[in-house]
């Protein structure tokens, strides 16, 4: 099976044009959609939930549910706009998934999970895929996330991205979720090693392209397909830019900062021109300079001046420019050093 890098689905974050930002960085990392419940895709605004440009290819449509024929209709109108894989949520911990039966609660209903998506895999023709917790509240994580994994892989789920937590469905916010119950990195990679003939990614916690590395690593005779990365990859985009080469050997050059912005710039032009505003763009951007001389300018202006009426390119040129400047500023002190 191919080695997978992928960058996790977060709500409110990664957008169609945070999407299109991280493709400039990365050509052969999967991207995935903010999660979308069946009913929205089905009675809402598609354009608005499931649009997004060619240039993101290869991303994935992730699904929130538990009604296996909303599912099944809501993947053939994402496989019908072009979506490159079918994903069903089952970990986000949320009230609002609790209050509607999907999401990590469906860790405690593995044979639904087994019917919503042997509806998924009948209805679309391109991957169908799972992503899970190990389990949530009381239960044993040694016996919830296999019970899952199984029930789904009976009826032909072979793609399984597991996020190496519990999650606390009662005491514990969605943020202290992400946190606060302790990693089973172990698990994950005993699932592997029982079930070899699965694609298991891990996720959870890892935090930079070194910890992918060594995710990928088949040291203890164990080799996991993928790796997932979130906020990491979210708050320090500039990793991205070097994985397609550490990740995958490609032989191309890395994509620095400066190359990934004139990637991105005909995107964000072709949107300006649209209709949409600078901010919506240049937000998922913020952490590219992380670790650079003149960082924090370049936050300032996309912060500050992006938001004012009529702004366009000529804004991120400035940012660009302060980071240019300061890094310029700093090199006769390194040939003094």
């Amino acid at each position: 099976m191919d080695r997978r890098l992928s960058i996790a689905p977060m709500m409110d974050w990664t957008d169609r044009h945070c999407r299109a930002f991280h493709r400039a960085l990365t050509s052969r990392a999967l991207l995935y959609t903010e999660m979308v419940t069946a009913p929205a895709v089905i009675h809402g605004d598609r354009e608005r939930l499931l649009g997004f440009d060619p240039v993101e290819h290869p991303v994935a449509l992730q699904l929130g549910g538990s009604d296996p024929e909303q599912l099944a209709e809501a993947a053939r109108i994402g496989e019908a706009f072009g979506y490159d894989e079918i994903n069903l949520n089952v970990g986000c911990p949320s009230d609002r998934v609790q209050s509607g039966r999907f999401g990590a609660c469906l860790m405690r209903e593995p044979a639904l999970v087994a019917d919503c998506m042997a509806s998924i895999r009948a209805a679309v023709s391109v991957p169908a895929t799972v992503k899970c917790r190990i389990g949530v509240d009381d239960q044993d994580p040694e016996v919830s996330l296999f019970e899952t994994v199984d029930a789904c892989a009976a009826i032909g789920v072979d793609v399984f991205i597991v996020h190496a937590r519990k999650a606390w469905l009662q005491g514990l916010s969605p943020k202290e979720n992400r946190d606060v119950p302790p990693l089973d990195y172990g698990l994950v990679r005993r699932l592997k090693r029982e079930r070899p003939h699965l694609s298991v990614t891990i996720n959870g916690g890892v935090a930079s392209l070194g910890e992918a590395e060594a995710h990928l690593d088949a040291a203890d005779g164990v080799q996991l397909d993928g790796v997932m990365l979130g906020r990491a990859a979210y708050h320090e985009p500039g990793i991205l830019g070097q994985a397609d080469r550490r990740l995958f050997g490609a032989s191309t050059p890395d994509v620095d900062a400066f190359e990934a912005i004139d990637r991105y710039r005909p995107y964000m032009a072709a949107r300006l021109s649209e209709g949409v505003h600078l901010p919506a763009m240049t937000r998922h951007m913020l952490g590219l300079m992380h670790g650079r001389p003149g960082a924090r300018a370049f936050r300032r202006i996309l912060t500050v001046e992006a938001v004012k009426a009529g702004s366009g390119l000529e804004v991120v040129d400035r940012a660009v420019d302060a980071v240019r400047e300061a890094e310029a500023r700093m090199e006769p002190r390194t040939e003094a050093a």
